[in-house]
């Protein structure tokens, strides 16, 4: 397993009961970019029988965080925006691929743009994290 692997699988995705609960799974990850892929069930559904806008919203926030995390340095993020273009509904497989658009020592800004199972956009994400200095991993890991 590469580092970046076993930052996100084991120390982010391992311990992150909200991500295993969505049923996120990890289909690609590379240092700075990650792609997610998870199911919509029907108790992520609103009123209008659409997936609730945070189902959207987590699985991007979860791409950033593990995409932001795979440099090996603990980052957190300080700043979001989401826009909806599409509305998912339970039983679309979603795809959220992440990829790093500025990195600097203490910053870092992402892209996560999400697709349903047809490769038809359903909403973009941007999101700032703060880079803490503490490593994932010890030297020789």
């Amino acid at each position: 397993m590469t580092p970046e692997e076993i930052i996100v699988r084991e120390k982010m995705l391992g311990n992150d009961a909200f991500s295993q609960w969505l049923g996120i799974e990890p289909i690609l990850i590379e240092r700075g970019a990650v792609q997610l892929k998870m199911m919509v069930r029907e108790e992520m559904t609103n009123g209008f029988k659409i997936a609730h806008g945070g189902i959207a919203f987590s699985i991007a926030d979860s791409a950033l965080a593990f995409a932001s995390n795979s440099h090996g340095i603990q980052s957190v993020t300080i700043e979001t925006t989401t826009s909806f273009v599409k509305p998912l509904y339970a039983g679309d497989v979603i795809i959220a691929k992440s990829r790093e658009i500025q990195l600097s020592g203490k910053f870092a800004r992402y892209i996560v743009e999400i697709f349903n199972q047809s490769g038809e956009l359903s909403a973009v994400f941007y999101g700032t994290v703060f880079r803490t200095g503490k490593p994932w991993l010890k030297e020789g890991q």
